[in-house]
């Protein structure tokens, strides 16, 4: 497979669905996962303006084991019904357990699946190359590789032109620290006509300037208007209407996040299922060790919700 087939395909909001868990057991909630995707589709997520990720860190694969990562991608799978490209999470410290979700990601007729620098060591670039070049080797499927700089060793300009070298990698998702160099700004520019980039960086006017066609959205989990029509803006050059309304809408939301990561717990997904919870979707807390903010910020979360317009929020219990 020559990444470019896929390439195309990568445009819109790259929406990773939560993975929800029953109460109290925190076993799998496949039945809400569906529901959550069908939710997307019926307010018109769809190929060209959006892309769906199972089981990514929104997703809580870092809790899951093997078999249920891939029961995660079974059900968005069937749920999706074809309507839209999917991706499958497949961050791994190991080597061979790339290869092996690769597999079921190319068995299931999964689009892409994402791929970060192994965490915990902080392996070299050599490392990486060798750990990305497996997984092409192993299965016909898409490569979107993520720059979890945060976490892992770093993707450099370097490694990406050594990336594009490998026949299936066919996306960038990317967000650098930032400095004066403009790592950014000169890896966008440089790759887009190469590589679908992903813009995990909210600094979408830029990117999408830049030639960045796909745009890292956890609003749409709950606001999927929201983000079509951030698509719509973006592609109609209507930059400065973009950035008004990231200061609006999107800012309030990350900022409840980081309040939430400074003094109560770390993680990823869990405000995006609280903001569900409120608009009356199936929903549940992460599995431990990240802890339950329901109790402690759902008021805060549903008055930031009102005051974007958000729609739909129910109204506080008497």
């Amino acid at each position: 497979m020559q990444a470019q087939s896929k390439t195309r395909s990568l445009t819109g909001c790259y929406i990773t669905i939560p993975t929800m868990f029953q109460d109290p057991s925190l076993d799998l909630d496949c039945a809400a996962i569906a529901h959550h995707v069908k939710f997307l589709l019926d307010n018109g997520v769809k190929a060209g303006n959006g892309v769906l990720l199972a089981g990514g860190a929104a997703g809580d694969f870092s809790t899951m084991t093997f078999d249920e990562r891939i029961r995660v991608a079974e059900t968005v799978k069937e749920a999706a019904g074809g309507a839209i490209p999917l991706a499958m999470g497949a961050q791994t410290t190991s080597t061979r357990e790339l290869v092996a979700l690769a597999k079921q990601a190319e068995r299931l007729g999964f689009d892409f699946i994402q791929v970060s620098p192994p965490f915990y060591f902080n392996h070299t670039e050599g490392d990486f190359l060798d750990h990305v070049k497996a997984a092409a080797d192993a299965a016909d499927v898409g490569i979107i590789v993520y720059n979890t700089f945060w976490t892992s060793a770093a993707v450099s300009f370097k490694t990406v032109e050594q990336l594009v070298r490998i026949p299936n990698v066919a996306a960038l998702k990317w967000a650098t620290p930032r400095t004066d160099a403009m790592e950014f700004e000169d890896v966008v520019s440089t790759f887009s006509s190469t590589l679908s980039i992903i813009d995990n960086h909210l600094m979408f006017p830029l990117s999408h300037a830049l030639g960045a066609r796909a745009f890292e959205v956890h609003l749409s989990n709950y606001w999927p208007q929201w983000g079509i029509r951030l698509v719509e803006d973006l592609d109609a050059g209507h930059y400065a209407k973009v950035q008004r309304s990231l200061i609006s809408d999107a800012m309030p939301f990350y900022k409840l996040w980081m309040e939430i990561e400074a003094s109560y717990t770390s993680g990823d997904g869990y405000l995006d299922k609280l903001c569900m919870e409120l608009i009356g979707l199936p929903s549940s807390r992460c599995r431990p060790p990240t802890r339950d903010v329901r109790e402690g910020y759902r008021e805060k979360c549903r008055a930031m919700m009102i005051a974007c317009g958000v729609p739909g929020v129910l109204p506080a219990a008497a």
